[in-house]
């Protein structure tokens, strides 16, 4: 039996296993399948998954539903000592809200090249001029969180899921 560790510590890899439910409730709603839970020692204090086309909201991204349930649950917009999962890079939307809400640390699963804001196109989350930092981990279960996107827009595009996974576009 192998015994090294793994790249990614188990405690990361069992949030993202949630962020990825809450994906998954998405995909099931026709909304782009991202999942976020925002964590504060080892309890959950938000969840969100993407809902701008069923709220009519073009910020009620994931990050930004876990980070609204979360601080209406502390009572407090700041949100420090804790980490937020999110199966997608964060967009410059979410990565700003997770600066103002002093998020410490960011851990995401597939790398988005077109609007990723924790280092694929920008780093907002690290960014100098910026009042703060955010700690960042990147690629926990990415293939994961990557074979869900893809099936997912296969499915809108009327073509079979890849991999043998089920996912509704809605």
């Amino acid at each position: 039996m192998d015994e090294r560790p793994t790249p990614h510590g188990e405690r990361d890899h069992y949030w993202m296993r949630k962020a990825l439910e809450l994906a998954r409730l998405a995909a099931s709603a026709g909304e782009v399948p991202v999942g976020a839970v925002l964590v504060r020692g080892d309890e959950a204090i938000g969840e969100g998954w993407n809902q701008p086309i069923g709220a009519c909201d073009p910020t009620a991204h994931a990050e930004v539903v876990a980070l609204r349930a979360a601080a209406l649950r502390a009572g407090n917009y700041r949100l420090v000592d804790s980490t937020l999962y999110v199966t997608l890079e964060p967009c410059p939307m979410c990565a700003g809200a997770m600066v103002q809400a002093r998020v410490a640390r960011v851990v995401f699963g597939a790398a988005d090249p077109r609007a990723g804001s924790a280092g694929s196109v920008f780093n907002l989350l690290q960014a100098q001029a910026l009042n703060h930092r955010a700690e960042i981990l990147a690629n926990v279960l990415a293939d994961e969180c990557a074979v869900l996107l893809r099936d997912f827009f296969r499915a809108r595009r009327g073509k079979p899921a890849a991999h043998g996974t089920t996912v509704s576009a809605g």
